[in-house]
């Protein structure tokens, strides 16, 4: 461990030269990247380096033990010697985490996708519930959501509704909620009082930036048409709703939210982006050992990851087994107990396999 981490300053060291040369200052990509990998281990170096600091105060501390000493002294010395043996374990767990390979999607804003699945009305009902849910967590945290499509029922749910999320950090928490949710529920519309089950899906894609991902205009089709509302009726006569077809994967994209093509295509656009990236990062991660696969899942959009039991006010996680008695405040938004449960299972997860290789 301690390899990597000297390894892990020597880097910053060497990334504090190359911030200072004039070819990197004038290469505004080089610039970004290395001040960007900078600032994903400074906080690893400072720990490290006050790490060093404590166990070079912890070793002449255990010297002066060994010299002769008054009782009052030597009562003071052996105070300071715990307290610093104490700082020297907390700091080598907290370095272990910091070890914790980063996701370098963490970071980035969010695009959400929740359809309505089994379970007809009651499905896409299901899914404007998750949909409200998600919007007032976003708020909690300070993100903001802009909805950039939706297929409405009529009835207050969504066969499939498109979410933006921009936030600090809003995909390294969502990131957990991409599976199959399933609820438990007498529907409004049932007369015997039977309990429904059904389900809708959530796939949660980082926004891609340009950067990351190569899109030649060759391979994108672009189709218009006139945007049509519920029934298929035309809701104006202009041709502002946009198809985008990425021909290498096969990727569609339609968008009519907005009354200007420009726009329409834009948020289209997004959406395309970050469906390719999803791709190819799902691409990545099968070729991943199986055999280190997460307690949270695999990530499958068809592996259910949680049922919602109205009758019993009970949501329960599958993943992780866990199950919480608090339905009614988690639909209004409350769902930091469930994330930070799920983020400390992965990271423990994460850390047994550092351990294992220390």
């Amino acid at each position: 461990m301690y390899d990597r981490l000297q390894a892990v300053e020597d880097r910053y060291d060497e990334l504090n030269e190359l911030l200072s040369d004039p070819n990197v200052v004038s290469d505004a990509k080089k610039l970004r990247d290395y001040s960007k990998e900078q600032s994903g281990i400074a906080e690893t170096v400072e720990v490290y380096r006050h790490y060093k600091e404590v166990t070079g105060a912890l070793a002449d501390t255990r010297e002066m033990l060994n010299e002769k000493l008054d009782d009052e002294m030597k009562e003071m010395v052996k105070e300071e010697f715990n307290e610093l043996t104490q700082e020297k374990a907390d700091l080598e767990e907290k370095l272990k985490l910091l070890l914790v390979p980063k996701d370098p999607n963490d970071d980035k804003n969010v695009i959400m996708e929740i359809r309505g699945a089994a379970g007809g009305d009651e499905a896409a009902l299901f899914a404007g519930d998750l949909f409200r849910m998600y919007s007032r967590y976003a708020e909690s945290r300070g993100w903001k959501a802009e909805v950039m499509e939706a297929n409405a029922t009529g009835i207050g749910g969504y066969k499939e509704i498109i979410v933006m999320i921009n936030g600090n950090g809003a995909y390294s928490r969502l990131k957990y909620e991409n599976g199959a949710h399933r609820v438990q529920r007498v529907p409004e519309t049932e007369s015997g009082g039977r309990i429904h089950t059904s389900t809708a899906t959530v796939a949660i894609l980082p926004e891609a930036e340009d950067v990351e991902i190569d899109i030649k205009d060759s391979d994108i089709r672009t189709d218009t048409f006139a945007s049509s509302g519920a029934g298929g009726q035309s809701v104006n006569t202009t041709m502002s709703a946009v198809r985008l077809t990425h021909m290498p994967t096969g990727i569609v994209v339609s968008m009519q939210d907005e009354r200007s093509q420009i726009k329409n295509k834009e948020k289209a656009m997004k959406i395309l982006r970050a469906r390719i990236f999803d791709k190819f990062e799902r691409e990545a991660r099968e070729e991943y050992d199986t055999t280190r696969k997460s307690a949270v899942g695999t990530g499958d959009r068809s592996e259910r990851i949680r049922t919602y039991n109205y009758p019993q006010n009970r949501v329960t996680d599958h993943r992780i087994g866990l199950t919480i008695q608090k339905l009614d405040q988690i639909m209004e938004g409350k769902l930091d107990e469930v994330i930070d449960a799920l983020i400390m299972e992965d990271q423990t997860s994460k850390l047994e396999h550092i351990n294992d290789g220390l």
